[in-house]
């Protein structure tokens, strides 16, 4: 009787040996258990509020999100101005780092935001764990916004500033998404984007290289070279890892939340 009952512990112990080591692997491949934080940032025309759909998955699984909206965009659009520049939205980035104590943070940045990004680095490559460029600008030292910006982008940049406009007016919404049902949330929410964050030259030194855990997710319906040429050069580059997503138009976070969040969990 008795070596029975030592036998059932012993088939009960490594049952749920087994049971705990799955577990755990578990946890350990979807990132479960672990609180994360992510600062999500916008690219040009938007806001902090085309996050909302990620932000809340995010949220759902214990992470903690700052999706802030950069100067004179958004809820911050009040605040456009012709003073605003490249480097006002590196500042923004790096104070929300700065005020919020921020550290072994995802820095995750969409299109546009890959240039402040970028620049924000600089000052805080040693506080971000992980870096996602989602369809994002990957600029390189000295080089200005509108040498990269799309002949619709360069042309109504070109026309506002002749026009002494602080801002240019964004494309029709179904440039960005595949959603029907979403362009006129989208329409209602874009806000004119500050010409000065692409007449500045930005100026690197290299700290973007520094982050250990580099991603880039390219959304191939929308053209631009600039994103193409940034896919190959990180497909070319071992540190960083790459995804092609072509069932989303450029406004991944808003076509498809779901899976975008997933890479950025396992992106840490």
């Amino acid at each position: 009787m008795k070596s029975h009952n030592l036998q059932r512990r012993s088939i009960l112990g490594t049952g749920l040996l087994a049971m705990s080591a799955a577990t755990l692997a578990k946890q350990i491949e979807d990132n479960v258990g672990v609180r994360k934080t992510f600062v999500l940032i916008h690219g040009a025309w938007h806001g902090g509020w085309c996050w909302s759909r990620v932000s809340d998955l995010l949220l759902s699984k214990g992470h903690k999100v700052y999706a802030p909206s950069l100067t004179g965009n958004g809820d911050r659009s009040h605040l456009l101005s012709k003073d605003i520049n490249l480097d006002t939205h590196i500042a923004d980035i790096v104070n929300l780092f700065k005020w919020e104590d921020l550290s072994d943070v995802c820095l995750v940045a969409h299109s546009y935001g890959g240039w402040p990004v970028s620049g924000a680095l600089e000052q805080i490559h040693n506080r971000v764990s992980s870096l996602v460029l989602v369809d994002a600008f990957k600029p390189e030292n000295g080089q200005k916004g509108i040498d990269n910006a799309s002949e619709f982008s360069r042309k109504s940049l070109l026309d506002a500033l002749s026009r002494g406009e602080p801002g240019r007016k964004a494309p029709p919404a179904n440039s960005f998404t595949m959603n029907a049902k979403d362009i006129p949330w989208l329409e209602a929410k874009m806000t004119p984007q500050p010409n000065g964050v692409a007449t500045q030259a930005i100026y690197l030194t290299g700290a973007r290289d520094k982050v250990v855990k580099k991603t880039y997710i390219r959304a191939p319906r929308y053209p631009q070279p600039a994103f193409d040429q940034a896919l190959a050069q990180c497909k070319a580059d071992s540190s960083w890892k790459t995804f092609v997503m072509e069932d989303t138009g450029h406004d991944v976070m808003v076509d498809q939340p779901e899976k975008l969040a997933e890479i950025l969990i396992r992106s840490f």
